[in-house]
């Protein structure tokens, strides 16, 4: 949340925000952390390098940051349309390669599979699908 939400260009800085936060950490747990989630630095237009999360190339920000207990509270969900037998979900910065994941292993029988990027999820739905009951099924699974 902090990385899609504010320019960090350090661990030390990172390190400090997430302490603003209540996140006791060290900087050791936290260059693990980075690696795991394959967050990696990235140079802005002023030429200063800034962490990126994965599939993030245009450096996406997100406008109105909260705080991270106010984010962690909010679903990442925001909208669900379909056409014909595709769906696209859209979610917050960073949520849709999770929330596709519970998607696709939740089994549901209307939804085929998903592929998601950082913020869009796109879904094939099975032919003849009701779209209110496969709205009604991923709001279950989803929240």
């Amino acid at each position: 949340m902090i990385i899609s939400s504010q320019q960090m260009g350090s661990q030390e800085e990172l390190l400090n925000a997430l302490q603003a936060e209540g996140f006791k950490l060290t900087q050791a747990t936290l260059s693990r952390d980075l690696k795991q989630l394959k967050v990696a630095k990235a140079s802005t237009m002023r030429g200063s390098y800034v962490y990126v999360l994965p599939n993030d190339t245009m450096y996406k920000r997100v406008s109105t940051p909260g705080n991270i207990r106010e984010m962690m509270s909010t679903p990442g969900l925001l909208s669900i349309n379909f056409s014909g037998n595709m769906g696209v979900i859209k979610t917050r910065p960073g949520y849709a390669s999770a929330i596709a994941w519970n998607i696709d292993s939740s089994d549901l029988p209307q939804i085929i599979g998903s592929i998601a990027g950082d913020d869009t999820i796109f879904i094939v739905l099975r032919e003849g699908v009701n779209h209110e009951e496969v709205r009604k099924a991923l709001t279950e699974i989803i929240r």
